[in-house]
């Protein structure tokens, strides 16, 4: 063991005095910055050499280098301070969240406890527990209760199903192209709703529509990303269903709601509600989800988010319910609920210290639509919403498919982009956004808009966002070679999107 203990101490020596070099280094390095005998000792040199310009100028040059000295100790302190603010922040969100999931949790304890001690009491008694809460109010059970909803644990299912019990199917007005009908709706924001959009915003937001079933509204606060989705479900005649999202939202059921145990009802949602009555007709429907990353998205949206990724849209159920009850709604299947194929859901973001950060699991399957400009008043004819269906719509998406598809320039394109940014970045993509790519584009064309226009907006929102989970130290070199990249190879200016994007980067450097 002795010669293995010499062996270790002088193996470690080794890095240990690596590191004394460097602690010592460093301290050497400020003791030399700051040794005012060696600067005395060489004025003390050169004083009498000095003819009476050059004492001015060595006076300059004394107060310059008082005054570098000082700037490089305010930056450093500048950045210490920066650091600490920031792990401050930090914690203190942690902290906040932390304590909003412990009352949170407390609220769950404490309402199980009273649902425990009313059951206790209930069976003492052998009362209804209903009856003895409304008798506790001062009401009667048969003032109160309609006897038709007794045994009923989804009341607001069952109404949907009663209001389409004698439904006939409208009439749509389908008779207009993509390219008509974002005019159209450009129009109607404008002469009903006085909300203003350009091409720039609405190109991309009909494109993902196509994209997929959850459209992200991201930018900053105030510029019409709620108004934007509220205007599509009054355009379509449907209004759109506003499901705020909450700090406290940890899984589907704060979404969609819960069986109650106790009461033997299910908490029902709006969100639950629309879905329902979406799979009645062929409208189009919308479900917004205000200020989706208040919560984390990948919690209460996952079992939605894996769903919509079934290729056949029969096998599009979440469930609800363990168990079967007679009274049950006519369209669950087995305590399951189908997720239609006219329904979207847009989420809004804003960016803050207060939200959570949207992970790439739910952007690669989202399409995200940036709104950060607002767009200022014009004239516009006068237009009234329209009726069109769900299938229709998706036609109309089939259609420029097939009319535009991307063509291989365009995906060389992206295959240059895609080899470039694995080679300098280390960042690849899979086949869905490629997927994306190939509906995004055509539909993109089809309202009016360039193969390259969609390509560049495309890889900036999908590829590029992808930069957000790397170091921006660590790539902030390659940001101006990729820039050039871009410009020599499609033209100064033309992939505007992902320039704008690069620059942003750069800017918060």
């Amino acid at each position: 063991m002795n010669t293995f203990f010499r062996f270790f101490y002088e193996f470690f020596a080794i890095f240990i005095e690596g590191l004394k070099i460097i602690i010592g280094g460093l301290f050497k390095g400020i003791g030399q910055i700051f040794n005012i005998s060696e600067y005395a000792k060489i004025i003390g040199s050169y004083k009498d050499s000095f003819n009476g310009p050059e004492k001015f100028f060595v006076y300059v040059a004394i107060i310059v280098l008082i005054i570098v000295i000082l700037l490089v100790c305010v930056l450093i302190g500048l950045y210490i301070k920066k650091l600490l603010r920031r792990a401050t922040n930090r914690m203190n969100r942690e902290e906040l969240l932390n304590e909003i999931g412990s009352l949170n949790d407390q609220v769950r304890k404490l309402m199980k406890e009273k649902d425990e001690l009313m059951a206790m009491k209930v069976s003492q008694l052998g009362v209804n527990p209903e009856e003895e809460q409304k008798e506790e109010d001062g009401t009667s059970l048969d003032a109160e209760e309609d006897p038709a909803q007794a045994g009923i644990r989804f009341p607001k299912l069952v109404q949907i199903d009663e209001k389409y019990q004698n439904y006939s199917v409208r009439k749509y007005d389908n008779n207009m192209s993509l390219e008509e009908l974002i005019e159209a709706f450009r129009c109607y924001a404008a002469s009903q709703l006085h909300l203003y959009y350009n091409y720039d915003i609405l190109r991309p937001f009909f494109a993902g529509l196509a994209c997929g079933k959850l459209i992200i509204l991201q930018g900053i606060s105030g510029t019409g990303k709620t108004s934007l989705a509220y205007a599509w479900g009054k355009f379509v005649g449907t209004s759109s269903c506003v499901s705020s999202v909450e700090p406290s939202w940890r899984d589907k059921s704060d979404f969609l709601g819960y069986f109650n145990e106790f009461t033997k009802k299910f908490n029902e949602t709006k969100a639950l509600g629309e879905i329902y009555e979406s799979n009645y007709d062929d409208d189009v429907h919308t479900i917004i989800l205000d200020e989706m990353n208040l919560a984390r998205v990948e919690y209460y949206f996952a079992d939605l988010l894996s769903i919509l990724e079934m290729p056949s849209r029969d096998e599009w159920l979440v469930d609800l319910v363990a168990s079967v009850w007679p009274e049950d709604p006519k369209l669950l299947e087995k305590g399951k609920l189908r997720l239609p194929g006219n329904l979207w859901y847009i989420g809004t973001i804003n960016n803050d210290d207060s939200t959570f950060m949207v992970t790439d699991k739910v952007y690669d399957r989202a399409m995200p639509i940036d709104i950060n400009t607002k767009v200022g008043p014009f004239k516009c004819r006068e237009q009234e919403s329209i009726s069109i269906n769900s299938s229709y719509l998706e036609s109309l998406f089939r259609e420029a498919e097939e009319k535009y598809p991307l063509t291989e320039e365009g995906l060389q394109q992206v295959t240059e982009i895609d080899d470039y940014v694995i080679a300098h970045f280390r960042i690849a993509f899979g086949n869905r956004i490629m997927k994306q790519l190939h509906t995004f584009a055509p539909i993109y064309v089809a309202c009016g808009g360039k193969e390259i226009e969609a390509i560049d907006y495309f890889v900036a929102r999908k590829i590029l966002r992808k930069f957000d989970q790397l170091s921006v130290a660590l790539i902030r070199d390659e940001i101006d070679p990729f820039i050039t990249f871009l410009n020599k190879k499609y033209g100064k200016g033309v992939m505007k999107e992902c320039i704008s994007y690069l620059e942003q980067i750069k800017k918060s450097i």
